[in-house]
């Protein structure tokens, strides 16, 4: 009986990366980056890009518990976006589902380690994951990149406090 061959080999296209990781060291303690991610006070002043206001931003801080903010555009326009938290490690990690209220697009998930950064600080390890198209990831990446800048100004704003 003749060996069976082997179907011919397809050319694969390279997979798209279809998450987001970014990484970037704020100068301030890592109790001060954590709490300005979960606590609603804080998250108003930077969760959003330049030139949306945040109004709503609420949840429940717990693996399990639900999380909801609304951001504003600045032609007015409401943008709702909820989701849970998964893990919660004081000081550590924060894991949640991300989706956008009225959007058909998938659920991603969003993780957050907060590091000790040589020399003083915390470096912050961002990554989410599960987007439906690089445009949707590409989006979100320019979006966040304005949140870590305004989070940026807060923390050394509450720093100064502190001191």
């Amino acid at each position: 009986m003749p060996a069976k061959k082997s179907p011919p080999a397809k050319a694969s296209k390279p997979k798209l990366s279809l998450s987001l990781s970014l990484s970037r060291v704020f100068a301030a303690p890592r109790s001060l980056v954590f709490a300005a991610w979960t606590k609603p006070e804080h998250l108003r002043q930077w969760s959003a890009p330049h030139g949306f206001k945040i109004p709503v931003n609420e949840g429940e801080l717990r693996p399990g518990g639900p999380w909801r903010a609304v951001m504003v555009m600045p032609d007015g326009t409401k943008l709702v976006l909820s989701g849970k938290y998964t893990q919660v490690i004081q000081d550590e990690l924060l894991q949640f589902t991300h989706r956008w209220e009225g959007d058909p697009g998938p659920e991603t998930t969003v993780t957050v380690r907060f590091a000790d950064a040589p020399g003083g600080g915390t470096k912050l390890k961002f990554e989410q994951t599960g987007f439906a198209s690089a445009e949707s990831r590409d989006g979100h990446g320019g979006g966040w990149k304005e949140c870590f800048e305004r989070l940026d100004a807060l923390l050394l704003k509450l720093a100064k406090k502190k001191k």
